[in-house]
């Protein structure tokens, strides 16, 4: 939980998401070179715009500890639209208005 709420502050600080929020304790079976695995595991949900993915990809690969970390999109169909566009104006680069 501690690496994940200090990847997380990163990417709020940065701007590379909106919101991060953090489902403790999820229980994870899968195999890694060879090996049945069983790990208990803390779940992130990044919010961020389709212009930040790219960077918000990369910075989670350099932070998160595993060699393979699992990183997922999931396109939205829709949702309350003030809150989008609260995503999308707390992504935007620094610099850009």
């Amino acid at each position: 939980m501690e690496k994940a709420r200090q990847i997380g502050t990163v990417m709020v600080r940065a701007q590379l998401v909106a919101c991060v929020n953090f489902i403790p304790k999820i229980q994870s079976i899968y195999c890694w070179e060879g090996k049945l695995e069983e790990e208990e595991e803390v779940m992130a949900v990044f919010k961020t715009s389709a212009a930040r993915y790219s960077e918000l990809e990369a910075k989670i690969t350099e932070m998160h500890p595993y060699e393979l970390p699992e990183i997922v999109v999931v396109d939205l169909a829709g949702g309350l639209p003030a809150y989008l566009n609260w995503v999308l104006s707390s992504t935007r680069p620094i610099g850009n208005t």
